[in-house]
């Protein structure tokens, strides 16, 4: 099973794939008139608060919920993980997915918020699903994108992330992996069982504490690093176009290689063109999708652009500094060796990043995975949902699956196969949704337009099933 989940991957994430995502990012970049010019007025829209607007959870809550699923094990590991597999020059293409995917973060996230509804509590609800089969009559597809998003969850946001969290704990302090899967499900359940309110509530506290906190030792590192960051900085440049192996490597790496890893690492990161963040944004308040948009958007700059590009710079420079203590083909003990350069305080500092990012990531995915649940089968089975995502959090807690990472990167770019195809069928929408609600004269959107999902407790699959009894 593992070789072949690993086949698929490969095949998966060859050319035809990085060149989808990469098509898709620079089209988009152009469709939208280069959105990420927009980038510092988002920013600001970020922390600022719409009144009167309809929704579940502030346009903060709901980028601090989609970061809290996209900053995590995808920054720390997943870029030593790049390092090691592609050399130092995937970390520029990480950063590339992080700059363009920007526009496509935005463009998916517009679709999402347009084509919303609510159910018969109020709530909204909205995603790639409501997106294909409201703006493109394309159900079948949005059923598809459903099905492998709440599967998906259970990879890359739950199983990999208790697994970095068990594995860092035991290493560190010598804990039970037992005592651990209990202390997280525990910690897991309590936050899921309050609903979106209640992720929105912790991660508008921990996402930007433990940013922080993790921005100020990549910081501190390069201080250290002073003589070397320059010269990192040029590795990774030039070793994205001929990549070549440091600290004590012998030989140099393929171009579809470095590409390879540095895409779909920054996919797992990012998450952009994925359709997952859309998921959460879509319950935010907001009068016009355009708002909401951007404030996504940021999260994929803070993600990427920012922290990628700093824990890889880190990482390379630690490198060029001391070789023989960085020669290490384990993306996780790559980072702990160079967070062991600041004295006392700088693997804690990494423990507890990488334990905040971790948990704060279970907790987004599970709305992500939840709301997909939700459209296939209809409300009845979130109590199923959450009780196998609290098992499935024990489970990756205890057991070693290594296999789970290829896992993560194919049902990665199966899950961004539908969302890109809305993303580019509707792309016409999109730009003229950016042009109506560009200037200071922002039309805000007729709540009154949008429908309301009656019997709320079916899902479309169940729908599906009595159409065709009917």
């Amino acid at each position: 099973m593992a070789q072949l989940i690993e086949t698929l991957d490969k095949l998966l994430w060859g050319w035809p794939l990085i060149i989808a995502l990469l098509g898709t990012h620079i089209f988009m970049t152009v469709r939208t008139g280069f959105v990420q010019k927009e980038l510092f007025r988002a920013i600001r829209l970020s922390v600022a608060k719409e009144e009167g607007a309809d929704g579940d959870v502030s346009q903060f809550g709901a980028l601090t919920a989609a970061l809290s699923s996209t900053i995590g094990t995808g920054n720390i590991i997943g870029v030593g993980t790049a390092i090691t597999m592609g050399g130092p020059g995937a970390v520029f293409w990480m950063w590339i997915t992080g700059l363009l995917g920007m526009a496509t973060k935005y463009a998916e996230t517009l679709i999402a918020c347009r084509y919303r509804v609510r159910s018969e509590d109020g709530s909204m609800i909205g995603g790639a699903m409501y997106a294909l089969e409201r703006g493109l009559h394309m159900k079948w597809l949005g059923i598809v994108f459903a099905l492998l998003a709440s599967v998906c969850a259970f990879g890359i946001g739950n199983m990999v992330q208790a697994n970095a969290v068990s594995v860092n704990i035991q290493d560190n302090f010598c804990i039970s992996p037992w005592i651990i899967a209990a202390v997280l499900a525990v910690m897991t359940g309590i936050v899921v069982f309050g609903g979106i309110q209640s992720i929105a509530r912790l991660t508008e506290k921990l996402v930007p504490f433990m940013a922080g906190l993790y921005i100020l030792g990549c910081l501190a590192i390069l201080g250290m690093n002073h003589d070397t960051v320059l010269q990192a900085l040029t590795v990774i440049f030039k070793g994205a176009f001929q990549p070549q192996s440091i600290a004590g490597g012998t030989g140099g790496y393929l171009l579809s290689v470095t590409l390879r890893y540095g895409f779909a690492r920054g996919l797992f990161s990012n998450e952009s063109g994925m359709g997952s963040a859309p998921l959460v944004a879509s319950a935010a308040k907001t009068k016009n999708p355009k708002r909401q948009a951007l404030v996504s958007m940021t999260g994929t700059f803070w993600d990427t652009v920012v922290i990628c590009l700093l824990t890889g710079t880190v990482l390379v420079s630690c490198m060029l500094k001391a070789p023989g203590s960085m020669n290490s083909a384990n993306g996780a003990a790559l980072s702990s060796s160079a967070f062991g350069m600041i004295p006392v305080i700088g693997k804690p500092v990494l423990i507890f990043g990488l334990i905040t990012f971790a948990f704060s990531t279970i907790l987004g995915w599970y709305y992500y995975g939840e709301r997909c649940a939700v459209y296939l089968f209809g409300e009845r089975v979130i109590p199923l949902y959450k009780g196998l995502w609290i098992t499935a959090v024990g489970i990756g807690a205890m057991v070693q699956i290594d296999v789970v990472w290829n896992l993560a990167d194919l049902l990665n770019g199966l899950m961004a196969i539908p969302n890109m195809v809305a993303v580019i069928l509707l792309s016409r929408e999109i730009a003229e949704l950016t042009e109506r609600y560009s200037g200071r004269h922002i039309e805000d959107l007729d709540m009154s337009e949008m429908p309301v999902v009656h019997n709320s407790d079916q899902g479309v699959l169940h729908r599906l099933k009595s159409n065709r009894q009917n």
